[in-house]
């Protein structure tokens, strides 16, 4: 049996792993799917939330499980436990990237959605005045992010959606090949995507190698859409 943290994308919460979730403990697995700071339950002042603050709350995850664990990272957060693995490259043992960012030593999020002008970005944004947070326009969430998913699910997100910290996706990853470079990475696109290109998640899975690809035809979250062909995946890593 494996332990597995799963790390939500930007503007939800753990709460968006609640199909997943169950699947996998009904295995045996034990499953951890925590919120990162000023998103589902923690109420940290998005002014204040940082890629550090971010990586330091998924440090402290995986320092209090039994096991090395697999962390799982959805959307924004693949930049989350890329910085967490140069951290905690003992306490990891297996990085897996869902439709997400993996960036190389010195990208942030921002520069690599800026190579993809169809990827989710600015121009698909509101942005608060003092420039600490921004949200999805609500008229753009089914067509990029949730194409594939039921009026429920849909219902659901805008009901829970909270502001998206900047600072995070601003903030370059800072990583090293005796590091973050000896945990095992695996990536699953998702070639529906309208939010993280199919062709961006193949030119960071290009650029930075994983030692297997995986491809399920959903749109950003699949984890909604197809649960059930997600945790299956998961569990034959």
């Amino acid at each position: 049996m494996s332990t597995f943290v799963l790390i939500h994308g930007g503007w939800v919460g753990g709460w968006s792993w609640h199909k997943v979730v169950p699947l996998l403990e009904k295995q045996g697995h034990t499953v951890v799917a925590p919120d990162l700071p000023s998103h589902g339950r923690d109420k940290t002042p998005t002014a204040t939330v940082s890629l550090q603050s971010y990586v330091d709350s998924v440090c402290r995850t995986v320092d209090a499980q039994a096991e090395p664990v697999v962390a799982v990272g959805h959307s924004m957060s693949g930049a989350v436990i890329t910085q967490a693995a140069e951290y905690r490259p003992d306490k990891i043992r297996l990085l897996v990237y869902f439709s997400a960012f993996l960036p190389r030593n010195g990208e942030s999020v921002f520069q690599i959605v800026q190579r993809d002008p169809q990827t989710l970005g600015p121009q698909h944004m509101i942005i608060s005045e003092d420039h600490s947070w921004a949200m999805i326009k609500e008229e753009l969430l089914k067509d990029m992010a949730f194409a594939d998913c039921s009026d429920e699910d849909i219902a659901l997100a805008k009901a829970l959606l909270v502001p998206q910290p900047i600072a995070p996706l601003a903030t370059p990853v800072t990583t090293t090949e005796a590091s973050f470079g000896r945990v095992p990475r695996v990536y699953i696109e998702a070639l529906e995507d309208r939010a993280l290109f199919p062709s961006l998640q193949k030119e960071m899975y290009t650029a930075l190698p994983c030692q297997k690809i995986i491809s399920m035809h959903t749109s950003h979250f699949g984890i909604f859409s197809a649960p059930g062909e997600f945790a299956r995946h998961l569990m034959s890593l």
